[in-house]
This record gives C-alpha cells, structure tokens and sequence, in this order.
C-alpha cells in the first residue's frame, strides 16, 4: 500500500474556490463519466442536496459530482454552479431535450466566521469547476469547504480553534480510495495513534478542556448551538460499486470519523460522507470500507495540521 494524491484518484477531478477575506468556500470533485454513489448522514443537524436519490431504490444510477461548501443551507447554492458547468460540456443524465447534471451536496455552518452575508452561491461553484481543470496538486487546510472551518466550539467560538480541509488517499495494486474531509466538529479532533487532542476547545492557557468531560460534567444543562457544526467529506474510489454497496461504503467510513472526533455525529453535527465510484478496478467491499475509514481518518487529522490561524482562531501548528 501506498499513498498517492486524491486528486490522482482515476476518472475524478477536483476543484476549490473560496473567499478568504469573507471565510468561506467550496469544494466540488467530479466525475464526467458517471460515478456509482452512496452517501451516510450520522449528525443530527445536516443540510445537503440530492441524498434521497442515492437510495438504491430510487432510478438514477450515477452522479457527476459532489459538492461541499460552508455557508450553512445558503451554501447549496453553490450546486447550481456545478450544474451549469456540467451542462455547458453537455454531462448528465439524458433526459431527451438535454442532459441533467446529477449534482449532489453538502454543507456546514461557518457563518460566525468571516462575514455572513457573503456565502458559497452559483458563481462560486462555477469557479471551483473551473479550478478543477488546471489542478495539479492536493490543496488543504484553510480552501475550499475548509476555508470557514472550526472545531472545539461546545463552549462557544471563543474557544475554539481552527479547523479546515484535510485529504489523504491510498493504493493498493490498482484500487484506489481516498477521502477529501472538510472539519467543522463541535468536538475535539483526536490524533488516533496516540489518544492526544490536536485541536479543540482551547484554554486561555493554550491547554485543551477535553470537550467530552465537559459534556459529561453539564449533563444536566441543554445548549443551543445553533447546529453550527459539521463535518463533511467525500470518499472516492476507482472501484466497481453497485449503489447499495457504495452506501454501505459510506456508511464504514464513518468508523473515520469516530476514531477521529470526539464526540462525532451530535445532535449538534450534520456529519455526513458520500462515496464515490468511477467504477474502474474489481475489489472486496470489505477491504473498501475498512480502507475508506482509515483514508478518512488521515484525512481528518489531515486538516487540523494543515490549517493556519486564521478570523481569531488559532492553528495547531501554531500551537507548537
């Protein structure tokens, strides 16, 4: 096994626009061809578009892209934008009198950061697609999705940290799985090698309160936190999957998540994964899914290290 660029995944590419003064972004991967996909929404406070049609049961059977982006559900917009460029090379499902981009999406909340009347709308999304063409490297930490990002915010913005966009990707022989995370969790993120919190609710101090025992403290005390969380992503694989065994995947890739947030999925989170299939290589689901959650995983921590200081919120790596 080894590690290769997620943008390198066979049949995809991969684009970002952001405002940075504004802090917020997109993230759009796209697939011309058609992928087989799957999705898994675990948080209790998701806003996403086009998920009910990767239902197996449901007719279509291929996506042409995912879309992640900030702005909380006004950043769904940024879908419109991927559809017309889509449409504009003439991909999509064939409807007769044109063809139908199948755009799916999904969107966390970063409106406390940066300016809130500014959000990932049509154009963005366009210039993330246009982005894609000339991409010639993994982007991450503070791009894209990840532009607006924080974690550790049980407690309130002020002590929270910088999250942001993380990726990490994998080869085995000739399949191919890697994941493109954008990091917004109400917990803290979790080095999983070693149990040590990377980022999270900070102390004036620069010591982290462990969120979770504080959840535990106050467990009589209910918050409102606006649902201003989240933490979405994408696997994608060169791998031949069926709709039903591409939900399945994200739903193992969520194992990723757990390993890495704490707590994940809260009522307060609208965690959500897709999957991803531009269904070139032969391979096991099983050795999918348990390899779609460690690339998510990586691709977590992927973020945190790769995040700068940015709208009064610290970096890890300014931490050291």
């Amino acid at each position: 096994m080894k590690e290769i660029n997620f943008i390198d995944i066979e049949g995809i590419k991969v684009g970002h626009a952001q405002s940075i003064e504004d802090g917020t972004g997109c993230s759009v991967v796209i697939c011309e061809g058609g992928a087989s996909a799957g999705v898994d929404v675990r948080g209790g406070a998701p806003g996403t578009r086009e998920t009910d049609l990767l239902n197996p049961v449901n007719l279509i059977e291929k996506i042409h892209a995912v879309v992640l982006a900030g702005g909380s559900a006004f950043g769904l917009d940024a879908a419109s934008g991927v559809m017309q460029y889509l449409e504009e090379r003439n991909v999509g499902f064939d409807v007769g009198v044109t063809k139908v981009p199948i755009v799916s999406s999904a969107v966390l909340f970063d409106l406390t950061v940066g300016n809130s009347k500014i959000r990932p709308d049509k154009d963005m999304g366009y210039k993330a697609c246009i982005h894609s063409e000339n991409n010639i490297k993994d982007l991450q930490g503070n791009v894209g999705a990840g532009t607006g990002a924080t974690v550790g915010k049980f407690l309130g913005p002020e002590y929270s940290m910088k999250g942001g966009l993380g990726s990490y990707c994998v080869q085995v022989g000739d399949l191919q799985v890697g994941a493109l995370i954008a990091v917004n969790c109400l917990g803290d993120v979790i080095e999983p090698e070693n149990g040590r919190i990377l980022a999270g609710a900070l102390k004036k101090d620069g010591t982290f309160l462990n969120t979770e025992e504080i959840m535990i403290k106050n467990y009589n005390e209910k918050k409102n936190l606006f649902a201003g969380n989240t933490t979405i992503g994408i696997v994608a694989t060169n791998a031949i999957l069926t709709k039903s065994q591409a939900n399945k995947v994200a739903s193992m890739a969520h194992n990723g998540y757990g390993r890495t947030m704490r707590p994940a999925h809260s009522m307060f989170d609208g965690d959500t994964l897709f999957t991803m299939a531009t269904g070139k290589v032969e391979s096991d689901i099983n050795v999918i899914g348990l390899l779609a959650a460690r690339v998510v995983e990586r691709a977590v921590v992927n973020a945190i290290l790769n995040a700068s200081t940015m709208y009064g919120h610290v970096a890890y790596k300014d931490l050291l």
